[in-house]
């Protein structure tokens, strides 16, 4: 009888892994509408549904606010079961824990299924500005300690400490004003509310290739990126600073593993797609897929420096 009951709920759980997806899939984005996260959430949830197939229809969810972490609570506290999923972001997947109690505990509550993008740092000014390049900002901002106002992403994100290294780096002090994610921030900057959006490169290339009056005055990436090859980067301006933000994808830990499989694999073959590359590529998204295991090694590494820098450049809000 024993044996009967555990074959029978073998095949039950069978059956439900092969029917899934049962019903609509939400995708959590942790930042504003019209933000970097946001344009790629939407552009890849068609290939999502594609490769999953079995008529699967993903829904975009936004919740925004405290740097990410009320997004990625609401993918790692959901139900492990598959229908819901996000985009998890760097650095504010380890900086948050990192600085207090996060909702969503750490890395560790989550099933990465995936990294998508990889978007450097950037500064951007308003059109209007003086400001033309980061030498100009050092000079502006020692010459008005505490004037020149950096809008981020919120406390702890990429944008933040990359404000922080930059102080460090010119010997200056400026003043952050934390926002829900880069479309707020993009606002604030086109409005004149602040002087620097600390803003990631595709994003800010996204805005300006859209019209919108603003520039931008340094990347921090290794090299000069695809996306902005005219533009120098932090190190050739004289400032040895190299930062950028992981966006991949993530479930809540402890999802079935026949489902994992289907969802690692849905975002393997959606990254891959030829559409989806070009879709990306029109809205200034820098890919770079990442494996599940791939990803998690290079959020464990990061993890190490970014408690270093939080002994030396403690970011939170005090």
């Amino acid at each position: 009888m024993k044996r009967f009951l555990l074959a029978a709920l073998f095949l039950l759980s069978g059956a439900a892994d092969a029917a899934y997806p049962e019903k609509p899939i939400n995708l959590v984005v942790a930042y504003s509408p019209g933000g970097g996260t946001d344009l790629i959430a939407r552009a890849i949830a068609p290939y999502l549904e594609k490769y999953l197939g079995g008529g699967a229809r993903i829904v975009i969810v936004h919740r925004p606010g405290a740097g990410g972490e009320i997004g990625f609570a609401a993918i790692a506290n959901a139900p492990a079961d598959g229908y819901t999923i996000g985009f998890v972001n760097t650095p504010p997947l380890m900086t948050i824990p990192i600085e207090r109690a996060a909702q969503f505990g750490g890395p560790q509550r989550f099933e990465l299924l995936g990294n998508v993008i990889d978007d450097p740092c950037n500064f951007a000014v308003h059109a209007d500005s003086e400001i033309r390049n980061l030498k100009d900002l050092a000079a502006y901002a020692k010459a008005n300690p505490g004037r020149a106002t950096v809008g981020s992403s919120g406390i702890g994100s990429d944008d933040h400490l990359l404000m922080l290294m930059f102080e460090r780096a010119a010997g200056v002090k400026m003043t952050h004003v934390p926002f829900k994610g880069a479309a707020d921030v993009r606002t604030a900057l086109l409005s004149k509310q602040i002087t620097i959006g600390a803003i990631n490169i595709g994003e800010a290339q996204q805005s300006i290739r859209g019209g919108a009056p603003m520039r931008n005055i340094g990347q921090f990436s290794p090299a000069r990126t695809t996306v902005a090859p005219e533009l120098a980067t932090a190190r050739e301006q004289g400032y040895d600073i190299e930062l950028s933000s992981l966006r991949g994808m993530a479930a809540p830990k402890g999802v079935p593993p026949e489902i994992r499989d289907r969802l690692v694999k849905a975002v393997a073959a959606a990254a891959a797609d030829p559409e989806f590359v070009s879709k990306a590529t029109s809205v200034f998204a820098p890919l770079r897929y990442l494996s599940p295991a791939d990803f998690d090694r290079e959020i464990k590494q990061a993890e190490v420096g970014f408690r270093q820098l939080w002994k030396e450049l403690p970011w939170g809000d005090k």
